[in-house]
């Protein structure tokens, strides 16, 4: 209509095309510039607005859960751990001593010496924290996360596998077994993922990484096999 309008006033149809074909050379840049540019921003903004109530999520789960979970599985851990050392973050960290430190204990396959009374008391811990755990895994917002959501999985299979047997005491050579290596591979995914999340504070909350580096229960931790070695 308004091309029209534009002819009937100044009939001038060459001026018409020639703009016209103009701003359609121009069509694909646009595209190019709105794809590559701004919806590249708008999506890294939407991403740093989901990473932060991700983290939110984490948070909560380490204050209910995933904290009190490490201060247990560290006092029965078989080695005399130097990778403990890994775990002993302070304020002085920077970003790269944060992701050495996890690509260290992603190849790291912790032994945990538990016995059958203590494999009774992880139980009755996790089963308090089943409800907590199942509204967490109903939280849209980890989808994204996978490696979070492997180790919420990992903990509920645990809590699953434990509760389902009612007498931890007589538990074969071959339950025990099994529910080591439950128990063994929630460790190993809580271990990098607590420490990704102390980077998370260190970065975007300093007075809550400052409290976490002072309660840092690998500091006082004093596992199986550090007891042997001494």
């Amino acid at each position: 209509m308004l091309y029209c309008l534009h002819y009937l006033v100044f009939r001038d149809a060459h001026s018409i095309f020639f703009y016209l074909l103009n701003d359609l050379a121009f069509v694909p840049i646009e595209v190019l510039l709105v794809t590559l540019i701004v919806h590249r921003v708008l999506n890294n903004r939407e991403k740093r607005i989901l990473l932060n109530k991700m983290n939110m999520v984490i948070g909560t789960f380490f204050s209910e859960v995933g904290t009190d979970l490490l201060k247990f599985l560290c006092l029965y851990h078989l080695e005399s751990y130097d990778r403990k050392e890994l775990l002993r973050f302070d304020p002085s960290w920077t970003d790269r001593e944060f992701h050495t430190a996890q690509e260290k204990l992603r190849a790291f396959h912790p032994r945990i010496a538990i016995g059958k009374r203590h494999v009774q008391s992880l139980r009755d811990f996790l089963k308090s924290k089943r409800t907590f755990l199942l509204m967490l895994l109903e939280n849209p917002n980890l989808l994204e996360h996978d490696s979070f959501t492997n180790l919420l999985w990992s903990v509920f299979h645990a809590a699953d596998e434990l509760i389902s047997r009612r007498n931890l005491q007589n538990l074969s050579a071959e339950d025990m077994k099994h529910v080591t290596g439950d128990v063994q591979r929630v460790y190993s995914l809580l271990l990098v993922e607590w420490l990704s999340y102390m980077q998370h504070l260190k970065k975007h909350y300093p007075y809550l990484y400052a409290f976490a580096a002072r309660n840092n229960p690998f500091r006082l931790c004093k596992s199986i096999g550090s007891r042997g070695k001494a």
